[in-house]
């Protein structure tokens, strides 16, 4: 008589693993599942397919509108415009160089030279660019000999020359800008040592923090705040919305 075989007794086990691992794994696909319906808006960009938006996730909350005063400075295009846009700016921030260069040449062309838009300018130097407040005045002074547009320009087109220079050295270069401009050289010089416009432009700074710039570029389109260097389109949307 053969003698018994042995139960293995690793089979209970075993068996209650596998129960525990199916469950495990069906809570997983479960949760997957969850994700995939809840996370839609953000798939586009991972997998590639389009997901419809409901009309009240596609539609951008309205702008607030904020009383802002165009400022002393000349205004640039048509002064009967309907839509105004004021820029408070640092001649020495690279976001108001990047603006300066891709958005307004843009805005200039379609919206400035067409009548349809006037632009002003206003002073907001931020304190940890160590010329901007020079440069501010001496776009000011400049502004003095009816030449503040043609300053401007050349300001942000020679930002990266003056930008990490001495005090000494950042003046020298303003003063050599406003004699390639054909400016009265001595008056210019006389104006920026003496800080003649400090407070003009501390005037702008304060206006500024009144209407809740924190930083630059900061632009209204009628009073609508749009922030940063963004590109031509987000100007053209809220430009185009208020021309209607």
């Amino acid at each position: 008589m053969n003698p018994p075989e042995p139960k293995n007794s690793y089979t209970p086990v075993l068996i209650v693993l596998l129960i525990v691992a199916a469950f495990f794994l069906g809570s997983l696909i479960t949760k997957v599942q969850y994700l995939e319906k809840t996370s839609g808006a953000a798939a586009p960009a991972i997998a590639g397919t389009q997901t419809q938006l409901t009309q009240e996730q596609a539609a951008p909350a309205p702008l607030a509108k904020v009383d802002v005063a165009v400022g002393h400075l000349p205004i640039l295009g048509n002064k009967n415009a309907k839509v105004t846009l004021i820029e408070f700016s640092d001649l020495q921030c690279p976001f108001c160089k990047r603006f300066f260069d891709d958005a307004l040449a843009q805005i200039k062309k379609e919206y400035i030279d067409t009548g349809k838009v006037k632009f002003a300018y206003r002073h907001y130097p931020l304190p940890f660019h160590q010329n901007a407040q020079k440069a501010a005045e001496a776009s000011e002074c400049a502004n003095e000999q009816n030449a503040f547009w043609e300053y401007h320009d050349m300001l942000f087109q020679k930002q990266t020359e003056w930008e990490t220079q001495s005090a000494t050295d950042a003046a020298a270069s303003f003063g050599n800008y406003a004699q390639n401009l054909g400016l009265n050289n001595t008056q210019f010089e006389s104006c920026l040592s003496t800080g003649k416009f400090a407070n003009v432009v501390k005037e702008d700074t304060d206006a500024g923090q009144k209407a809740g710039v924190t930083g630059t570029p900061t632009l209204f389109v009628n009073g609508k705040a749009i922030v940063g260097a963004q590109p031509f389109a987000s100007f053209k949307t809220v430009i185009d919305e208020e021309l209607k």
